[in-house]
């Protein structure tokens, strides 16, 4: 039973069975949530703490299935966290550009998110994302800031 649910929450009610990107699913999938209801600090670190135990199970439970030993694609609840951390106590005009700076960060795995991805199991699939959401608010941030 708490496999079950490991794997629901982990692929966010199933989001990353049902594309070939399913990165990008999760993440816009989470952009939506932002756009609809404001996603406050206490709310994300629940999820990081809830993401993480689900991660670390479902990866022992889908990595088998789909040949990987670390981060099963269909995993987007970190995905999710990262939309969030991105979009943090930014103006809702600000979803969209920094969903993409996200994706392109989460793609591309710039320094120190590479790092972060290392970590053993669950703490890695969700740790990179996390970085990946920090660094772009940080950038959207002083974006406003500076202009």
């Amino acid at each position: 039973m708490l496999d079950k649910i490991a794997v629901l929450i982990a692929t966010l009610g199933r989001i990353g069975f049902y594309t070939k990107a399913p990165g990008t699913l999760g993440s816009a999938f989470a952009a939506v949530i932002s756009a609809l209801i404001n996603v406050n600090i206490f709310a994300i670190i629940l999820i990081i703490i809830l993401g993480t135990w689900a991660s670390c199970r479902a990866e022992k439970i889908l990595g088998a299935n789909y040949n990987k030993a670390h981060d099963p694609g269909c995993i987007v609840i970190d995905e999710a966290v990262g939309v969030w951390l991105a979009v943090l106590y930014l103006p809702k005009s600000f979803i969209i550009p920094a969903l993409v700076l996200f994706r392109i960060v989460d793609i591309l795995k710039p320094w120190p998110v590479y790092l972060f991805e290392r970590l053993p199991s669950g703490y890695g699939i969700m740790a990179d994302d996390i970085a990946g959401g920090i660094i772009v608010n940080i950038l959207l941030q002083a974006f406003i800031i500076y202009y």
